[in-house]
């Protein structure tokens, strides 16, 4: 009589998410060709049990547009064939958002599966599977018994590949959590080889670890959201042979929730893991040349996985450091969450109450993660989610100032907002929010119009990415189709010619730079980034010599070697802007004064510039445009257009933006386009508009020249 072996468990964890404020129609598609083909197969294979992650904003939104989904769910999880899984209710990256949000993201979405649902959860989907290793104090604290994270980080702590067939425990300073580690050949498996070899996959497994169990956690929308993945999971019917062999193979492999599994196995020890996620996700974070060397790594030693073991990228929080505009983000997120909670408590107010839960609730979504970072998906490239987020913080900081004792005063405060050593100057008003920023050329990284709570800076500098030579091999070829690949090994575009558009910016896409560069040089130079200009005049350290609550002078002082004379006099440049600040009918203005001297004359004339960065969003909608005298001009707009005024409208956040440049001859008017990748393909997206206000000082008759840039806001 042969004796039977322990039954294999598999411990499938599938996650379900869509950003607040994605687009209504990527909601809709998603849930017809992933979330609703997914459940129905789950529905007709009983024998096929598993944990399902849904984000807070996808199941606010199925429960608006797809009740009956609920109703679905509701009986699945009352008969034990799903287990719904927590986490952090708006999917924000838990290690980088305050501790007292941390417990609220996580206890709001327990609260709302129990309450939709009836069972509290017992684990929690990490966002990213972004680990680190004071999360099981953080988790335990919230009541969570386990997490999903990927075998990177075990692997990267000395576990051996054949030590992961199971579970462990992490512990903080005496607090514990679970941990699953996600096999990522499971993730390469599933769905994209045929279903027998994961099911020899899963068998030869369970012959060397009996009774032990295999975990797979990744996105639903790989079942039919990504390229080609509908028709290969649905149409030819992946899935659903995967599920009938699931079924068939019960015998020796069972599919179990992870709570099950928790509930009928000890831990097979600890585990102490470091700061990781998964081993895409830590590519995508190096800076552009580390991460082509890294590349080089990997394929180098392909053959050696002893090797490629001890290879791992960086850490989620470099993408802070990647990227400026994500950095200022989440600064002004923590600012923003910190200023509501130092709203002052009145017992006697229910309005008061209902307010600060209001600005709580606009600080929670504005942790969701999809904005703050860049891989496959758009991220910090796509503006509708980063706008998304500012216009979240916008309204939470000024619902934060109308609850607070004087927080309606206009004020300026001295302080290093983005965390990088050097102190930006922050005025807050009513009206608006800006941040002046010294150390760049004296700059506008932000300007937030409330009234309408809309950023108006709000771009992104055009950098080099690892991915733009493999579009430069793929731009000139048609938009493809094809079959379904991982959208880590894809190449698609979605127009061609891409290549067309890589042009990488010298200064970060803020407001009211000064240029100084020659009068030879036109508007396509401008556009094309090809303007020679002064460094240390567009980018330099200025001096902040005073500040209020409604201006700030600032001063720079330089040699300019290289418009000597003939004499050998090195000109010495003064320059000073003065910004001022202030309410205007409707609105707000923002002025800069500059103010230009020279010690000695140029050897040859200079131009003069100030630039305006402005993003609208969408480019192509007919409520919003540039007024030029031809007529409305939509926002990917190139050209020259006449000073002194520029008017631009935004019919969807209802304001109007006037540029006054008094005494200017032209506005040189460019798109500022990315070229990013997202899960469809390489794609070209609109990133605000550059205008340039110019002037012809006549500095080779005088030793001093004046000029004034001017933005008046208005709601309409």
């Amino acid at each position: 009589m042969t004796e039977s072996r322990p039954q294999f468990n598999l411990v499938l964890i599938v996650h379900a998410h869509q950003p607040a404020g994605n687009f209504e129609h990527v909601f809709e598609e998603c849930y017809q060709t992933s979330y609703e083909a997914f459940l129905s197969l789950v529905e007709k294979h009983p024998g096929v049990r598993l944990g399902l992650h849904y984000s807070g904003p996808l199941l606010l939104w199925i429960e608006k547009n797809h009740p009956e989904y609920f109703k679905r769910l509701r009986k699945l999880a009352c008969a034990g064939q799903i287990e719904l899984v927590g986490g952090g209710f708006y999917e924000p990256i838990l290690v980088s958002i305050p501790a007292v949000d941390q417990v609220d993201q996580l206890a709001r979405l327990a609260n709302y599966i129990e309450h939709h649902f009836g069972k509290r959860p017992t684990g929690a989907w990490l966002a990213e599977r972004v680990w680190e290793p004071q999360l099981p104090a953080v988790l335990a604290e919230a009541n969570v018994a386990y997490t999903l994270v990927d075998d990177l980080p075990f692997i990267a702590a000395g576990f051996e590949p054949d030590e992961l067939f199971g579970a462990y425990i992490a512990e903080d300073r005496g607090k514990t959590v679970w941990l699953f580690p996600g096999l990522k050949d499971l993730r390469y498996l599933i769905p994209f080889r045929k279903v027998p070899e994961t099911i020899e996959y899963l068998e030869k497994a369970a012959k060397l670890h009996p009774g032990g169990a295999a975990a797979f956690g990744d996105d639903m929308e790989k079942f039919g959201c990504w390229p080609g993945t509908f028709k290969h999971c649905y149409t030819d019917g992946w899935l659903e042979e995967f599920f009938i062999a699931l079924e068939e193979n019960s015998s020796w492999l069972k599919t179990v929730t992870p709570g099950e599994f928790l509930a009928s196995h000890l831990p097979l020890g600890r585990a102490d893991l470091p700061t990781a996620s998964y081993s895409e996700m830590m590519e995508w974070v190096l800076p552009t040349s580390p991460r082509l060397r890294f590349f080089s790594l990997e394929k180098e030693f392909a053959h050696r996985p002893e090797v490629l073991a001890f290879l791992r990228g960086g850490s989620w929080r470099g993408f802070f450091r990647k990227y400026p505009e994500s950095n200022l983000l989440h600064k002004k997120m923590l600012r923003a969450s910190a200023s509501v909670a130092s709203i002052p408590p009145r017992r006697t107010s229910a309005e008061h109450a209902a307010q600060f839960q209001e600005a709580r609730d606009h600080v929670l979504r504005a942790q969701g993660n999809d904005a703050y970072w860049h891989g496959i998906f758009g991220g910090i490239y796509a503006p509708h989610l980063r706008t998304e987020i500012w216009r979240n913080l916008i309204r939470a900081e000024a619902l934060a100032d109308q609850l607070t004792p004087a927080g309606l005063l206009p004020r300026v405060e001295l302080v290093d907002y983005d965390a990088d050593g050097a102190s930006e100057v922050l005025f807050t008003a009513p009206e608006f929010q800006a941040l002046l920023k010294p150390s760049d050329g004296a700059t506008l990284p932000m300007f937030d119009f409330r009234p309408a709570c809309a950023t108006l800076v709000n771009s992104i500098i055009r950098r080099p990415e690892a991915y733009h030579s493999r579009l430069r091999e793929a731009s000139n070829t048609s938009p493809t189709t094809g079959g379904a690949v991982s959208i880590h090994e894809q190449v698609r575009v979605k127009e061609p010619n891409l290549d067309r558009f890589l042009r990488y910016d010298r200064y970060a896409r803020h407001a009211f730079r000064l240029f100084l560069f020659d009068p030879s040089q036109t508007q396509p130079d401008y556009e094309s980034l090809q303007i020679k200009d002064v460094a240390v005049v567009a980018g330099g350290q200025y001096l902040l010599r005073s500040s209020a609550a409604n201006y700030a002078d600032v001063r720079l002082e330089c040699e300019l070697p290289e418009f000597a004379g003939e004499s050998g006099t090195v000109p010495r440049l003064s320059i000073t802007k003065l910004f001022l600040f202030g309410p205007a009918p409707q609105g707000c203005e923002v002025s800069c004064d500059i103010s230009l001297t020279l010690s000695a004359p140029l050897a040859r004339p200079l131009r003069l510039g100030v630039e305006s960065v402005v993003n609208l969003l969408a480019p192509t909608e007919p409520d919003r445009f540039f007024e030029t005298p031809s007529g409305p001009q939509n926002l990917r707009f190139s050209g020259v257009l006449p000073a002194p005024l520029l008017r631009m409208e935004d019919g969807w956040q209802k304001l109007r933006v006037t540029i006054h440049a008094p005494g200017a001859q032209e506005f040189w008017v460019a798109p500022i386009e990315t070229v990013s990748e997202s899960e469809g393909g390489f794609e070209r997206v609109y990133q605000g508009s550059q205008i340039l206000a110019l002037w012809r000082p006549d500095f080779l008759l005088h030793s001093s020249f004046s000029a004034r840039l001017l933005w008046r806001l208005e709601s309409l």
